[in-house]
């Protein structure tokens, strides 16, 4: 059985990482969909709370588990869960290179471990999370970039903090 991480910030889930998800869940016969940390990023929802939008989203794929781990370590994660695969998506040319960096040092740090890169469709090649929140603070609609319960907690979350 092959087992694969899919690791993100998730700050929310966009219809870009359930995509990646979905694909990755076609490939490999268990997938981890973590909510975990960069640390360079300001989140706007809790680890739990984005585990909770991550698993709303991909309820109805038997094979895809989702986990919030805020505080560790991609690689030391893939080993503990047994994953052999880190899956990320790439939207872009800079998403690949800033992908091959982070596969360059994880396969430094867990040899073991390989990174598996699922290129975006055109139509979520453009959506990033970041975006999606400037967009719902100027009260635009983000419900056609977001799985539906992410879209109304980044509502009602940008509305209180106005």
């Amino acid at each position: 059985m092959t087992v694969a991480l899919f690791p993100g910030s998730l700050d929310p889930i966009t219809n870009g990482h359930v995509e990646t998800a979905k694909r990755a869940a076609e490939i490999f016969d268990r997938v981890f969909v973590v909510a975990m940390t960069n640390t360079s990023k300001h989140y706007l929802f809790s680890a739990r709370q984005r585990a909770d939008f991550a698993r709303d989203a991909l309820k109805d794929i038997p094979n895809i588990e989702v986990l919030e781990r805020p505080d560790q370590l991609t690689v030391k994660l893939a080993h503990e869960l047994k994953a052999k695969v880190i899956v990320r998506g790439v939207r872009n040319s800079a998403d690949f290179r800033y992908e091959r960096e982070i596969a360059g040092i994880n396969k430094r740090l867990a040899p073991d471990i390989n990174t598996v890169l699922l290129f975006s469709s055109p139509e979520n090649s453009f959506v990033a999370s970041s975006m999606i929140k400037e967009l719902a603070r100027f009260d635009e609609d983000v419900d056609q970039f977001l799985p539906q319960m992410a879209a109304q907690a980044l509502r009602e979350k940008l509305r209180y903090e106005k």
